[in-house]
């Protein structure tokens, strides 16, 4: 058995700053991140130079990948404090919108073997219609940071920094979307 490394961004306490502004009345399901195949496990993951993908040895987090990014996501929304009906999909939330997201990059990179890694998250998201599966609009986020030491401590807490930012991304932008018009679903048709 290794060590499990917890990856849990904080949030700031809604009501200032960047997380201010009007409440959201409609609901929001946070679809499972689509994660490569290299980065769909509990191991943290790291690429040497030239490209060779790795993994921490006896090293893991404490869930998988999608499943650590979808909390978080969830966690970002619920600290926002602006949208209440919000939560994931397999919860059966009757939602107006789904949040789509794809992972590009979830790693600790290293430019030396053994140097000390730039820890990078990287991802998509996409709003989509609930009712009519139309994409809303899309967004590319992606945050690096030097880990200060090489250790899978230090990786694991700037993995929490990195995708926390990328979180807040995704949060101010999707909140900042209009309603969907799907609110009003038979109007179009009684019309034709």
């Amino acid at each position: 058995a290794g060590q499990i490394y917890t990856v849990q961004p904080v949030f700031p306490a809604p009501g200032g700053g960047a997380q201010a502004g009007a409440k959201i009345d409609w609901a929001l399901a946070i679809m499972r991140p689509n994660v490569p195949g290299g980065l769909d496990s509990d191991r943290i993951a790291l690429f040497q130079p030239g490209g060779l993908q790795d993994f921490y040895a006896g090293a893991t987090y404490p869930d998988t990948v999608p499943a650590l990014i979808q909390r978080a996501l969830l966690d970002g929304f619920e600290a926002s404090g602006r949208i209440g009906a919000v939560a994931r999909e397999q919860d059966a939330l009757h939602a107006d919108y789904n949040l789509v997201t794809e992972v590009k990059d979830f790693a600790a990179h290293y430019a030396v073997r053994d140097g000390i890694p730039t820890v990078t998250a990287a991802m998509t998201a996409k709003l989509v219609t609930a009712r009519r599966r139309k994409i809303a609009g899309s967004l590319a986020v992606s945050h690096s940071a030097g880990a200060g030491t090489n250790s899978i401590a230090a990786v694991a807490q700037t993995m929490s920094t990195v995708l926390g930012q990328c979180v807040q991304d995704i949060v101010a932008w999707t909140l900042a979307q209009p309603a969907p018009a799907s609110s009003m679903p038979d109007a179009e048709a009684g019309q034709r």
